[in-house]
């Protein structure tokens, strides 16, 4: 890996905007509720993420109020909400983050022809003038003031560098360039920043930011070379989640400039042994699998099975690895896991995993691994996690627990299911028929718990490989608009899928209760 031995001054350092829980949240099928955001706040604040966007405060109840709160929960970084180009989004977003030690507003409007003609059927002087006023009336609400043309990439150069003008002169201390759509390429990217730069009075004063999108699988590549053309602050998601493709990784970049200093001479204040952590966080609560070979946290980032790869290894691990695996929070060595490891030697490896538990849940999830020892011979890492994934996604408190299940299946009918359950403070025993063992399971905590939630997920995982392998399952579910996630492992894949259901029958009694509108996208 390539020493750093650039000078570390604020000419070079890149400031990381987190979008995970605003631009991630609005991947269909990744909402969350409000402890899992201020858990993934509280992680990001703790990694050193400079900007926090923590949502859309004007989107719906749960936004505002979560907004709010992470507000409180995150004493180091910025954190910002954001609006689009009206008064009354303006005042919603600094109702919510106004408590927060440095607070930021983030206003936006679409500036390219589509936009413009359909979106908001404004004229550019129109447009002109309400980016004028808007932004004024942020900036007399807030000292920190972040401004997006929404489809910067697609706008004409001179109107985009007369709205920039705009909104500078307006207060704007932050220009954020989007690439909406992920339209641009890496020379483009770079030439929008360059000749903003060139034409616009007092764009070299202010902050300008880059958000890119996946659209073209190029978006940390157009990230990048924005930062080299003087972009110093980069919108960006954990594991790249995001609408359609998704947004620039965070891990992406962050490694980027640390492993390619030569050619990258910036830095951060990323600790970027928590990103694996972030990932595997991010992963549980949003119910979107890490795809294996995704650079960086995929499964197989560090995995080597060619013999001449494995070879190289064994004589040097530089000769097929660029960084070192406790760079982003893996363990350097493994300890076999199995029925007669102890407490001290689970913490460990739980630690050396990136999970930091206190002394009650170690107790917990110690029972639990010593019932997954007992049905496995060896306990992989990737056993651990997905036990630390359940733990975390199935708690005591929980409306729907399931006590015990029984299912009769095999090539001669009725595949049937005998369920307990509890729900509430009673327990309820039932019975039910499907179409094989998962929908008889389902049919039967329907009977306990009646609803007309639609299934529009249901996907199976094996955690290792061999025929005692855990299974992860995930449940995904829509009622009027909500959408919820559940998930849970077993080495009983009809067991797992049990919990997975009931995990997001408990978010979706938590949906309810808010009644809260469904999030504008």
């Amino acid at each position: 890996m390539t020493t750093n031995t650039t000078p570390q001054s604020e000419k070079n350092r890149v400031l990381i905007f987190d979008t995970t829980l605003r631009d991630g949240e609005q991947s269909p099928g990744a909402t969350m509720t409000l402890n899992e955001k201020i858990e993934i706040a509280s992680l990001l604040d703790e990694m050193g993420v400079d900007i926090i966007e923590a949502g859309f405060p004007i989107a719906s109840d749960g936004d505002f109020e979560a907004v709010t709160e992470i507000a409180k929960a995150a004493p180091n970084t910025v954190i910002c909400g954001l609006a689009r180009a009206s008064f009354g989004d303006i005042d919603r977003c600094w109702d919510a983050v106004k408590n927060a030690k440095r607070p930021r507003i983030h206003t936006f409007i679409g500036t390219s022809p589509l936009h413009r003609e359909f979106q908001v059927q404004l004229d550019r002087d129109e447009m002109a003038q309400k980016i004028h006023d808007t932004v004024s009336y942020a900036r007399n609400l807030c000292d920190n003031v972040q401004w997006s043309p929404m489809d910067a990439t697609r706008t004409e150069d001179d109107y985009l560098a007369r709205v920039c003008e705009i909104a500078i002169k307006a207060g704007a201390t932050t220009i954020n360039i989007p690439d909406t759509v992920g339209y641009t390429a890496p020379r483009e990217s770079a030439d929008i920043i360059r000749m903003l730069l060139e034409r616009v009075p007092g764009m070299d004063e202010i902050t300008i930011a880059t958000h890119c999108h996946n659209d073209l699988g190029m978006a940390t590549a157009n990230a990048l070379a924005a930062v080299e053309a003087g972009a110093r602050q980069i919108e960006c998601t954990i594991n790249g989640l995001g609408e359609r493709a998704g947004n620039t990784a965070l891990e992406e970049v962050v490694m980027a400039m640390r492993v390619r200093q030569d050619i990258f001479p910036y830095h951060n204040s990323i600790d970027t042994t928590k990103i694996m952590q972030a990932s595997r966080l991010v992963s549980t609560v949003s119910g979107f699998p890490v795809q294996f070979n995704k650079a960086i946290v995929g499964k197989n980032a560090f995995a080597h099975e060619s013999g001449i790869h494995q070879d190289g290894m064994l004589k040097h691990a530089g000769t097929f690895e660029i960084m070192r695996p406790e760079d982003i929070g893996l363990a350097e060595t493994s300890l076999v896991m199995g029925k007669h490891s102890g407490r001290a030697a689970l913490r460990s490896k739980l630690e050396n995993l990136g999970y930091s538990l206190g002394d009650n849940q170690l107790i917990d999830v110690f029972v639990r691994f010593k019932e997954l020892a007992d049905r496995k011979k060896e306990v992989f890492d990737d056993d651990l996690i997905a036990l630390m994934t359940d733990s975390e996604t199935n708690t005591a408190n929980d409306h729907f627990q399931v006590k015990s299940l029984r299912v009769v299946c095999g090539t001669e009918g009725p595949q049937t299911a005998d369920l307990s359950m509890k729900a509430g403070e009673e327990t309820h025993s039932v019975s039910a028929t499907g179409d094989g063992p998962v929908d008889a399971v389902f049919n039967a905590i329907k009977m306990v718990f009646p609803h007309e939630a639609k299934l529009a997920l249901y996907q199976v995982h094996a955690v290792t490989g061999g025929t005692d392998a855990q299974a992860t399952v995930t449940v995904r579910m829509e009622e009027e608009g909500k959408i919820v996630t559940g998930q849970s492992s077993d080495t009983d894949t009809v067991v797992a899928s049990a919990k997975a259901y009931v995990n997001a029958l408990n978010k979706l009694i938590v949906r309810r209760q808010k009644k809260a509108p469904a999030a504008l996208t």
